[in-house]
């Protein structure tokens, strides 16, 4: 099958796009690539990027809630580790945890769910 389309980015919305990124930008390591008043990108060793757009009204997504329709994951070292880190950063750790001791579900400053595993799938 001949190749349409690469993914160059994962793009998140959100009321705050800079202050976001940065959150993102400290978890990660990733650099800032462009920023404006309405849309900041990162990019780092992968060869996707991960945007953040302003949106008004932006609405916090619930977790659990079956109308996310996404969530990222993101491989470390160690789950405790990361976890304590990223909470440190302003991330929140829901109650309910369906990943058992393989994964951790964890949300962003503007409310969106992400996943830390120490695997790849």
């Amino acid at each position: 099958m001949s190749q349409t389309a690469t993914l160059g980015a994962v793009t998140l919305d959100c009321r705050d796009p800079r202050a976001l990124a940065e959150f993102y930008r400290q978890a990660t390591g990733w650099e800032v690539v462009h920023t404006s008043d309405d849309y900041v990108y990162l990019a780092g060793d992968a060869p996707v990027r991960l945007g953040f757009q302003r949106v008004a009204g932006h609405r916090e997504p619930q977790w659990p809630d079956d109308a996310k329709q996404f969530h990222l994951d993101f491989v470390v070292t160690s789950i405790p580790e990361a976890e304590a880190r990223l909470l440190a950063l302003g991330a929140t750790k829901p109650e309910w945890q369906p990943g058992g001791d393989m994964a951790t579900v964890l949300r962003d400053p503007a409310g969106h769910p992400f996943c830390i595993t120490d695997t790849t799938w």
